[in-house]
């Protein structure tokens, strides 16, 4: 099959395949593969699940999009079982993981404004991964991801991951930052895993400062970890927390739920 027409983001593609069920894959020429990417952190309940496949078959039958400008029943559905699964206070729906995170960007931008803050600076984590779209890009922590994109968007501070003296020096260096960005477990930084201490000590930090506490769950997110999200086993509760991926097996989504005052920050416009 030819690929000329495609732009060359992802180099050679190991297969062609053209048919899932369950934790199966199959390529063109019959070959049959255990899935143990699951999409990238994506298929959580498999290829091809019925009841998926059903609720997207009867939903393409009766209503395929609407803006926004109208309410939309799904959604609200699929807004309160989010916030009931999570305990946040609403939700800003979108297409992917990186506009979820872009949403919570904008958010953090909002808040140091609020706070009179006239360049408000985002702390982000040493090799962590946020998305692809210039924003998130700017945020990761990964040069392979940033090289040619120059110049990157501004905002952006830098501290260790899982170290507290790293993150105090960064913020006392640093009066412009208003919120803290951080996944729970880095991925592409190479399965770092932050403690419940040190995310008990976060939440302590920002409330200290002022600070909106954000977790990028995109990929620990929507039961991967044995609860709903990755924060519910340090008894935290972010300011913001992003999710993507599992949540609709495949299905374009990406969700941004905020809590407390963080919630009443995106207004019309």
């Amino acid at each position: 099959m030819s690929t000329d027409q495609l732009m060359n983001t992802y180099g050679t593609r190991a297969a062609t395949l053209v048919k899932g069920e369950g934790a199966w894959l199959w390529d063109a020429d019959g070959h049959k593969y255990l899935d143990a990417l699951s999409g990238i952190a994506v298929c959580g309940l498999g290829h091809s699940h019925p009841a998926v496949a059903k609720a997207v078959a009867e939903q393409a039958t009766v209503l395929t999009h609407c803006s926004n400008f109208f309410a939309i029943p799904n959604q609200e559905a699929l807004a309160d079982k989010l916030c009931a699964a999570s305990g946040m206070s609403n939700v800003f729906f979108g297409n992917s993981g990186a506009e979820a995170n872009e949403a919570a960007i904008k958010m953090a931008r909002l808040h140091g404004h609020k706070k009179g803050i006239k360049l408000p600076t985002v702390l982000v984590m040493d090799n962590a991964f946020h998305g692809r779209t210039l924003a998130t890009l700017s945020a990761s922590g990964g040069r392979r991801v940033q090289a040619g994109f120059e110049p990157l968007v501004r905002g952006f501070a830098r501290a260790a991951f899982n170290d507290m003296e790293s993150l105090t020096t960064v913020a006392d260096n640093n009066p412009s930052i208003c919120a803290l960005f951080i996944e729970p477990i880095q991925g592409e930084g190479g399965i770092h895993m932050a403690s419940s201490e040190y995310l008990q000590q976060l939440r302590e930090f920002c409330d200290q400062r002022g600070w909106l506490l954000m977790l990028d769950e995109v990929q620990t997110g929507n039961g991967r970890t044995g609860k709903y999200f990755y924060f519910q086993h340090s008894g935290i509760t972010p300011d913001v927390v992003t999710t993507s991926k599992g949540l609709a097996n495949g299905v374009p989504i990406g969700a941004c739920l905020a809590h407390g005052e963080a919630a009443q920050l995106m207004q019309p416009g």
